[in-house]
């Protein structure tokens, strides 16, 4: 990236171009052996792919976003060759520890969150309330229509809709950062759609996907709130504690802050891993050539769908273009662990969690891609969004 300084001790002309080199040395000998029909012994060098692009892309300040979906991918890779090391550790089954890696990852949402991020509600709420509602429309009644389309059968469709249905990701903050948007209109739409989840997806779900599979309301409802509400509920008061403590006794900040540096580092540690158990047990299904690709062409769709309806709808209702963009964002990107677990846990699918398996891999990089896209094409004529300082809290 131009400009970009490298922070590294090595800098960016030294162990980073090593990476891209071994990971295209590792790409061409697995093009090669697939050519020649060698499938089993692939595995290692397409995960050495992955793993050292990762590494590569962070030397460029702006890419390195790319850097998280491409472990997650490499995770995923891993589990398609390997499954074993994700389905099964020292005799014990791993399914059942699904839900409490996402109510890990959620906790490491909540603790990003403050309560200034549910006050924005109150200074803009028009903004807020058409990004709920268009994140709660466009993306479960397009996954509908996409189902009706591509959906190889009912499982599969039900989880296009559940994966539409579900809240805003936490990597849209992420991703409204580097496209220049509203990051604090970003950070409170995902607050304020993780917060009616256990109403509205369990409603759209049942509205929508309810021919396909049966889903019972408040299995779902009590499962997102074990799932993410009092996860993010307990993030947010660590958070919350931690400032007030810090303020107290300043001594206290270090440990706060190495605190609240490393649990983001856990959380994304934890989707890898989440998402490698998921890739495990569906691996058989996943290896049907016609499943594959329907799945592709359906998640790849409704994520394009999010972005185009999420901004433009916004732009028809009156919303200015940085904060349409930011509401675009919202929509397009979910939060897939969510769906993939509630698939598991409610519906009792592995092959209605493959969506939202392969959902929060690309999402992050069409993310990016469109992050890369906005950014160099700034908006310079609108007044800049309203921001709430954050208020002294008192302990």
């Amino acid at each position: 990236m131009a400009g970009h300084k490298d922070k590294s001790p090595l800098g960016i002309k030294g162990i980073y171009p090593f990476f891209l080199i071994l990971s295209l040395v590792c790409l061409m000998i697995t093009t090669v052996l697939l050519s020649l029909g060698y499938r089993a012994e692939v595995g290692p060098f397409a995960v050495m792919t992955f793993v050292s692009l990762a590494l590569y892309v962070r030397g460029s300040e702006f890419w390195s976003v790319t850097a998280f979906t491409l472990w997650v991918t490499a995770f995923v890779t891993t589990a398609m060759f390997f499954p074993r090391f994700f389905t099964n550790v020292h005799g014990v089954e791993t399914k059942p520890y699904i839900m409490n890696i996402i109510q890990f990852i959620m906790f490491g949402m909540g603790t990003t969150l403050s309560i200034r991020d549910f006050k924005r509600v109150f200074i803009m709420p028009q903004t807020i309330v058409i990004g709920i509602v268009l994140q709660y429309t466009v993306m479960p009644f397009v996954g509908k229509g996409i189902a009706m389309l591509f959906a190889p059968n009912p499982e599969v469709a039900a989880g296009i809709v559940l994966n539409g249905s579900c809240p805003g990701g936490v990597a849209s903050n992420v991703i409204n950062f580097l496209a220049k948007a509203n990051v604090a209109l970003s950070v409170t739409l995902t607050a304020v759609s993780t917060l009616v989840a256990p109403v509205m997806t369990p409603t759209m779900t049942k509205w929508l996907a309810g021919a396909y599979i049966p889903i019972n309301f408040f299995d779902m409802m009590w499962s997102i709130f074990q799932m993410i509400i009092f996860p993010v509920g307990g993030g947010l008061l660590v958070n919350t504690f931690l400032r007030r403590m810090s303020k107290v006794n300043p001594k206290f900040a270090l440990v706060s802050d190495g605190i609240m540096r490393s649990l983001p580092f856990f959380s994304m540690f934890g989707i890898c891993v989440a998402n490698g158990i998921l890739t495990a047990y569906s691996r058989d299904s996943l290896l049907v050539g016609a499943i594959v690709f329907s799945i592709l062409i359906s998640i790849m769709l409704h994520n394009f769908m999010g972005y185009m309806l999420g901004y433009w709808c916004s732009r028809a209702l009156g919303i200015g273009i940085i904060d349409s963009r930011t509401i675009a964002v919202e929509v397009g990107l979910q939060n897939s662990a969510m769906a993939a677990g509630l698939a598991i846990k409610v519906l009792h699918s592995n092959l209605a969690a493959l969506p939202g398996v392969v959902f929060a891999s690309w999402q992050n990089m069409s993310g990016a891609i469109l992050a890369s896209y906005w950014a160099r094409r700034p908006v310079v004529s609108e007044a800049p969004a309203p921001v709430i300082e954050e208020a002294e809290e008192t302990a």
